[in-house]
């Protein structure tokens, strides 16, 4: 049996010191799993000692079939979504006409590091930077996201059409503030 496997038996079996090492291990992972969802490092810690007293208290429920890891990642978006929709209104709406105008210019966004893509993240409205994190970076459909949100899948289709078109203006707006800034300096 693999370490991975002990701690999972370990856990399962409420075991204190098991817990710790797998709190120990996946933490920092999933409070950055929050901080995309979330701009507030307070709520994003709040969310994830949720996700993990869930884990925890779920892991019966576990059933070794596919990813541990992957399972424990579903609950912390989940509880992420629960959180946004709980303390806020994530002003999701149909704007099919100006999502469609956007053209889908060549301007990647595919060359961002990570701490500049969770900075421009934190820019969006709430209703785009979720749209954006569970289609992008967690790879949810639209209809998945459709049912987890109580929306329709052309809205977040319009929505993540739209979170892009403003990521790309935020993006454009910084890197010519410090092109500027950079000339007068």
């Amino acid at each position: 049996m693999d370490i991975e496997a002990n701690i999972l038996v370990r856990v399962k079996n409420q075991d204190r010191r098991a817990q710790q090492a797998l709190y120990d291990k996946y933490a920092p992972l999933f409070y950055s799993i929050c901080m995309r969802y979330l701009k507030q490092p307070m709520d994003a810690e709040d969310v994830m000692i949720e996700s993990f007293y869930k884990i925890f208290n779920k892991i019966g429920q576990f059933n070794d079939q596919g990813s541990f890891e992957g399972w424990m990642k579903r609950i912390v978006v989940n509880e992420s979504l629960m959180h946004i929709r709980k303390k806020k209104n994530l002003n999701l709406h149909i704007e099919i006409e100006k999502a469609y105008d956007a053209k889908e210019d060549a301007v990647a966004l595919d060359n961002l590091q990570y701490e500049e893509l969770l900075a421009l993240l934190e820019e969006l409205p709430d209703g785009y930077r979720t749209i954006f994190n569970l289609y992008i970076i967690e790879g949810y459909k639209h209809r998945e996201i459709a049912d987890l949100l109580g929306i329709s899948i052309n809205t977040s289709k319009s929505q993540l059409i739209l979170a892009k078109k403003r990521l790309r203006e935020i993006y454009k707006k910084k890197h010519t503030r410090d092109f500027c800034s950079d000339k007068i300096g």
